[in-house]
């Protein structure tokens, strides 16, 4: 039994003002995200049936490897907080959500950046 207060045992137990910065994260995402679907939707519609090289060719035109980059970083960074937060409502145990945190970061991270470095290596012809 303790010997504390109702007030007692809550306090300290509140807000940790940090989902703001996440919630902010997540909207500014998926605004950002909608735009930038509409453009890789058309422009995927208007690549089928193209080769290689007209790939290549759209790709290093008209800033579309800058909009793929940023689709592509988007994306990953969306998913990645929308995954982190059913990881950090749905799994119980400390060491299995801080374990599936840093894997769903580290991934994330791994496939983005392979993304942006095969746009990269298409674009500039390497």
């Amino acid at each position: 039994m303790e010997m504390r207060s109702d007030l007692g045992r809550v306090r300290g137990l509140g807000s940790a003002k940090e989902g703001a910065a996440q919630w902010w994260a997540q909207r500014i995402t998926g605004v950002a995200l909608v735009p930038l679907c509409l453009w890789f939707v058309v422009s995927a519609i208007s690549l089928v049936g193209a080769d290689l090289a007209a790939f290549k060719t759209w790709l290093g035109a008209h800033g579309n490897a800058l909009l793929m980059v940023l689709f592509v970083i988007a994306l990953f960074h969306h998913a990645q907080l929308g995954v982190h937060e059913v990881i950090e409502d749905y799994v119980h145990g400390e060491k299995a959500k801080v374990a599936s945190l840093v894997a769903v970061k580290f991934v994330a991270a791994l496939f983005g950046a392979s993304c942006v470095l095969a746009i990269l290596r298409v674009s500039f012809g390497g």
